[in-house]
Order: structure tokens, then C-alpha cells, then sequence
């Protein structure tokens, strides 16, 4: 029987293009918020107390920690990939993969260890 190692290639392009979704929908729109309408007075800026009881909510911090995780990821394959195309580091693979992988992956036990301290 002929057994051969998955390449983890597949959920990687997964994270990516689901980070890049995520980003492209949740992040405009929250530095819109409280980037530009809320200190401008556009609009009504809710107060810390009303913020901060969204914030205590199990499910705020579950999607902010997926906001962030998939952020992380989808910058991590983007920039993975740029050394490799763009500056021809190939033969820096494993390196290259360890320090965005492993960033990504400390960045979001960093987001975690956040949002659970709150």
C-alpha cells in the first residue's frame, strides 16, 4: 500500500482565502467606525460602557478572534509567497514558512490571550 503525505497546501490556501474575505469585509468597515465617523462626530460614538458589555459578549470575542486568526493567516501566505515569487527566496523555504506560519500562529495566541483577559 502506497502511502503519501498530504501536503498541508489545501487548508493553507484555505486560511488565505478566507482571511482575505474576512479582511476585505470586517476591516474597512471598523476603521471606517471608529477611524473616521466616530472621531469626526458622523455619528453618535457609542459609550465605553456600551462597548465594553459588546466586548464581554462570547460571541463578540469569538468573532474578533476569527477576524484576527484569519488576518494573520491570509497576510502570512500572502507574504510567504511574495519572498518566493517576488525576491526568489525558494531555497529559504522552510525558514520562510516557519517565521509566517509561526507568526501567524503567535499572533493569534497573542489575539486570544487578549480577548479572553478582558
Amino acid at each position: 500500500m502506497n502511502r503519501r503525505s498530504r501536503s498541508p497546501e489545501p487548508f493553507l490556501w484555505m486560511l488565505f482565502s478566507s482571511g482575505g474575505m474576512v479582511a476585505a469585509l470586517m476591516i474597512p468597515v471598523l476603521l471606517f467606525l471608529f477611524g473616521i465617523a466616530f472621531p469626526l462626530d458622523w455619528l453618535t460614538p457609542p459609550r465605553h460602557a456600551n462597548l465594553f458589555a459588546v466586548l464581554r459578549n462570547p460571541l463578540t470575542r469569538l468573532v474578533l478572534f476569527g477576524v484576527c486568526t484569519l488576518a494573520l493567516f491570509h497576510w502570512a501566505h500572502r507574504f510567504r509567497y511574495t519572498l518566493y515569487d517576488g525576491l526568489q527566496l525558494k531555497r529559504y523555504a522552510v525558514p520562510i514558512v516557519i517565521l509566517c506560519y509561526g507568526g501567524a500562529v503567535v499572533g493569534s495566541v497573542i489575539a486570544a490571550g487578549l480577548l479572553v483577559s478582558v
